[in-house]
């Protein structure tokens, strides 16, 4: 089996749009979360890609093919491939796309709907299909970088980004291919899709606060984290930069409730995911959690962090950067697969802002408000989604 490291990162968030800006805003514990700009969302909180113009990325012909979801994963794929320096093209069949979304191209639903049921429209646009369909922004990512090796999109929930950065991952390390370019991507902040994640009763009406015993609910967020995964002998031979080692996946299915998360399917996901890096529990030394800050989840999550890690669990440190971005639902994983990277590279851990009151159900050490300066080696990724879907990635440092 091939060890397999990353090589290119590129991200577009409620954070930043490059790494510099990611890590200046998770050092300094910003907020990315308020009321949302569009007309009809007005009396609405989110995470927001702010300024982000596709006139400064795409020519027309391009554009009228792009909903925003494909818009931030071509934007942040390019610099990733850049970032890597791979060339794909050489590549040809030797590399693939393997690209999370939870819902594809929902502003474009949600434009053409209101196009016909609420101005009285008699037609959709003729570009519509391809538009929203769930693929469309794996597939832009082939034709713009000549990959044409396996391609394909992963949706599984708030966990589809983590579950096809494992699949990439195991493509990578078995020889399939040479090269990938993997990682997640969302758009969702249309009337409809805030109306159907309301009627869930999930959400908070001022801002998300994983952990904290008063928290109210989860923040929706946006954007998407694209990296660049290849062939650790490759990427030295070549002289690469590598940004960190994919060391580990593991998923489970918890087969119980379609909403209610169950702490043995993610304890199980854990325990796959070091055993497929050959990571024993005391050699982690910080979970970015998935931490949507709902009742459910947070301590769900944390029984099943104490069940895989045993007393090693209270030297852990564990955060949710979604208090910062929001949950960014298929492309969350992804999004904070980069948090991870910048923060190992920067040395330090990323903080769970909002934290206000301890609660007795989660009782770990989430690096409450203020990141940690603090350089560490091995980190874990956790992704648990609706439909019981667990992936969870592990990186090492270089």
């Amino acid at each position: 089996m091939n060890r397999v490291v990353i090589t290119g990162l590129g991200v577009v968030s409620p954070l930043g749009s490059t790494t510099a800006e990611v890590s200046a805003a998770l050092r300094a514990a910003r907020v990315a979360i308020g009321p949302l700009s569009a007309v009809r969302l007005a009396d609405k909180i989110g995470a927001e890609v702010k300024n982000f113009d596709p006139a400064a990325h795409f020519d027309e012909k391009l554009f009228t093919l792009l909903d925003r979801c494909s818009q931030f994963a071509l934007v942040a794929a390019r610099t990733a491939v850049k970032d890597s320096g791979v060339d794909f093209r050489a590549l040809g069949p030797r590399s693939a796309a393997i690209i999370g979304t939870g819902v594809g191209g929902m502003t474009t639903l949600d434009d053409s709907f209101h196009r016909l049921y609420a101005e009285g429209g008699k037609r959709a646009h003729p570009l519509t299909v391809p538009k929203l369909m769930i693929s469309a922004a794996g597939s832009h990512i082939t034709m713009e970088h000549g990959i044409t090796g396996p391609s394909f999109t992963v949706a599984s929930a708030c966990a589809s980004s983590n579950h096809a950065i494992g699949v990439a991952y195991q493509m990578v390390r078995s020889g399939t291919v040479e090269a990938a370019v993997t990682g997640g991507t969302e758009a969702v902040f249309t009337f409809g899709t805030l109306k159907a994640w309301e009627a869930l009763r999930v959400m908070s009406s001022d801002t998300c606060r994983p952990f904290s015993r008063n928290r109210s609910g989860m923040v929706l967020g946006e954007g998407a984290g694209i990296f660049v995964i290849e062939n650790r002998d490759r990427a030295l031979a070549r002289g690469a930069t590598i940004l960190a080692e994919l060391a580990g996946f593991g998923m489970s299915s918890d087969a119980s409730d379609i909403v209610l998360p169950s702490a043995d399917g993610a304890a199980a996901a854990i325990r796959g995911c070091l055993e497929d890096a050959g990571l024993k529990p005391e050699e982690v030394d910080y979970i970015n959690a998935h931490g949507t800050g709902t009742p459910a989840n947070d301590p769900t999550e944390t029984k099943a962090i104490r069940a895989v890690f045993g007393a090693h669990a209270d030297r852990l440190a564990v955060s949710s950067t979604k208090s910062m971005h929001g949950h960014a639902l298929g492309g969350a994983g992804a999004i904070e697969l980069a948090a991870i990277l910048v923060a190992m590279r920067d040395g330090f851990i990323p903080p769970t802002a909002n934290y206000a009151v301890p609660d007795p159900a989660c009782d770990l050490d989430y690096v409450p408000n203020t990141a940690r300066e603090k350089p560490f080696a091995v980190a874990l990724s956790n992704s648990f989604a609706f439909g019981g879907h667990n992936a969870v990635l592990a990186v090492k440092r270089p």
